[in-house]
């Protein structure tokens, strides 16, 4: 059965879809079978995998609707190497109607139930926000891996966050863990990031990973070819950051195992 992490912070521009894509391409090239799933109407972990979100024929939307079966969705990425349940705006729809449905909070695990047993992780791509979409994600995940920025604001967006996953803990998700927080963006010369950093480790010790992703051009780059760093870029810092990360993940899995 694949371990699921969703991969959020309710707080925009932390490198959030850069870290789904190329955390699950970096787990690819040290061997493990991947599913990334793309649950943001913004489509973009979609087209950073070279997918173009304008021509599917299915999507999560139709996934969370019941009109297509999961395993339909499931696109190959030849430029990233793994699979991907791609999305597009089409998945506000599927927001709405699951707004009026009951019980509604379960479809996402539901599906991905159904494929679990063929990967080894899944990861899924949040929107920046606490909708129906992120409580189907959290719902069916075994952690949530949170992606910050060091910077004034980190602290304050991430005390929401933690209260969100709390109510998915007392709701849908009693298992649900934070499995830790990824320092993103980050620039070592910057006085303001290190302070923050220092912050983190101090309120959080354990759950903040040593693997630091550093700004750099070629993950800046990288999606605009349908690229992870990894594949455009292979010995590029972030690149090598991505896959010292996802070596830092599985290992934690199997100290916990």
């Amino acid at each position: 059965m694949a371990i699921i992490f969703s991969i959020a912070n309710q707080k925009g521009g932390v490198g959030k879809t850069t870290t789904a894509v190329n955390l699950s391409a970096a787990l690819q090239t040290i061997r493990k079978r991947v599913l990334m799933v793309d649950i943001d109407p913004q489509g973009n972990a979609t087209m950073g995998c070279g997918i173009d979100k304008h021509d599917l024929q299915y999507s999560t939307c139709e996934v969370l609707l019941g009109e297509c079966s999961i395993e339909n969705t499931i696109v190959h990425s030849d430029k990233v190497k793994i699979d991907v349940i791609p999305s597009n705006t089409d998945l506000i729809t599927a927001e709405i109607a699951l707004i009026k449905n009951g019980n509604s909070e379960y479809l996402l695990k539901e599906a991905l139930a159904k494929v679990s047993n063929k990967y080894d992780y899944i990861i899924i791509d949040c929107p920046p926000s606490l909708n129906m979409l992120t409580i189907n994600a959290f719902t069916a995940s075994n952690g949530i891996l949170i992606p910050m920025q060091c910077e004034y604001y980190a602290l304050e967006g991430l005390s929401a966050l933690i209260q969100t996953i709390e109510r998915i803990q007392a709701t849908t998700n009693p298992d649900l863990e934070i499995t830790g927080l990824i320092r993103t963006m980050y620039d070592a010369r910057n006085k303001l990031s290190n302070e923050v950093s220092v912050q983190l480790q101090q309120y959080f010790s354990k759950k903040v990973f040593k693997t630091i992703i550093p700004r750099n051009i070629k993950l800046a780059e990288a999606p605009s070819f349908g690229q992870a760093a990894i594949n455009y870029a292979r010995s590029s810092k972030g690149a090598i950051s991505y896959v010292s990360l996802a070596s830092e993940i599985v290992g934690k899995q199997k100290t916990l195992n």
